[in-house]
């Protein structure tokens, strides 16, 4: 595993609230936006869920899935395996205030779960910051030479995490 390019994937995504988490059922492929309860270097992540959702099901029959990220100039897919846990804990350490609209009797209520996500493989874009000028440059040079630009690994890479 590629230590720098796995760090440039979570850089990437370190500061955002949300993703799509992306599951698989026999009804085909079901997309939801989920906050983020904790995310870590290793593309570990998890969310809070209801015990009673859809997902849940579908992550029983099926546990694949991919979380997707974007942003104006900042885009990464992850692929891996989602778990159901029921960590009191661990709910206890994440809650946020915030999901008290989506869980009235807090972080109490016998219905939280938490997905943990484990990551086997990832993508990234980052088109911000010097990524987005070394992108600018290297696309006007290539348009110039009639060629397609040709970013570097700080820009676009595929992540294996295994």
């Amino acid at each position: 595993m590629d230590k720098s390019k796995e760090n440039n994937l979570y850089d990437v995504v370190k500061d955002f609230d949300e993703a799509m988490l992306v599951t698989f059922s026999t009804h085909g492929i079901h997309a939801r936006p989920m906050a983020i309860a904790s995310l870590d270097e290793d593309m570990g992540v998890y969310l809070l869920t209801d015990l009673n959702s859809v997902k849940v099901e579908e992550i029983h029959a099926n546990p694949h899935a991919m979380l997707t990220f974007q942003s104006t100039r900042k885009f990464a897919t992850v692929s891996g395996e989602l778990a159901v846990e029921h960590d009191l804990y661990l709910i206890e350490q994440l809650w946020k205030e915030a999901w008290k609209v989506w869980f009235p009797l807090g972080k109490t209520d016998p219905n939280i779960a938490l997905l943990r996500f484990t990551a086997s493989e990832g993508e990234f874009w980052d088109n911000a910051g010097i990524q987005g000028l070394k992108y600018v440059y290297a696309a006007a040079k290539a348009y110039v030479a009639g060629e397609r630009p040709q970013p570097d690994a700080h820009q676009h890479s595929k992540v294996n995490m295994s």
